[in-house]
């Protein structure tokens, strides 16, 4: 089965459902197939979210041979020195959105952006290839639960927004976020890619 399937699809390595309805929206745009492929990977502690995401990628492609894209991203606030940055999953798994809150209280400069970095492998690339995307905005100062949205998106607005990346659909969230331009950016190199490769072979 795997081997009908390269070349026609690629997965995304990820238990998160959320990423990879935002990331299967970006990619159905640009008629790319992708799949969800459910299995931990390494994640290094690293200061560099490309690190991280090049580390996992190569981990998820030698326990399945295909195609195959890992995510990363992290938050960075401003007032806090770029904390909680690579280390956000951490971050909101212990003190969650109304622990960095707290941490913000009386914190005037409400600045921030997310990053996401997508690491892409396959076996016709000698190395895993990264594509970075963020969003600029700011901190709220209370919690603003939507019908969408994971992590620390109910307290992240972006700056060309009156909503939350919480209070938006999957929709309204790609037009914005750092994951839909990271995706972006991939989904440009690999049309590019798949037909000068297939030019080649």
């Amino acid at each position: 089965m795997s081997f009908q399937l390269k070349g026609k699809v690629i997965f995304f390595a990820t238990n998160n459902i959320n990423k990879f309805n935002e990331a299967r929206e970006v990619l159905s745009s640009y008629k790319i197939a992708v799949g969800m492929l459910r299995f931990k990977t390494v994640e290094i502690q690293s200061e560099s979210l490309e690190e991280i995401a090049k580390t996992s990628v190569l981990c998820a492609f030698g326990k399945c041979g295909l195609p195959i894209i890992v995510e990363d991203a992290g938050l960075f606030v401003d007032a806090l020195n770029g904390f909680p940055g690579p280390y956000s999953s951490y971050v909101y798994k212990t003190i969650g959105n109304e622990g960095l809150l707290k941490l913000m209280t009386n914190v005037e400069n409400r600045k921030a952006k997310f990053q996401s970095v997508v690491a892409y492998f396959s076996e016709e690339l000698k190395s895993p290839l990264c594509f970075k995307g963020e969003i600029f905005g700011e901190i709220t100062k209370e919690v603003q639960q939507g019908h969408s949205g994971f992590g620390f998106d109910p307290i992240f607005k972006p700056a060309e927004s009156d909503k939350t990346f919480a209070e938006m659909s999957v929709v309204e969230k790609n037009e914005y976020s750092h994951r839909a331009r990271a995706f972006q950016k991939f989904a440009e190199w690999y049309k590019t890619f798949k037909k000068d490769f297939e030019r080649i072979v």
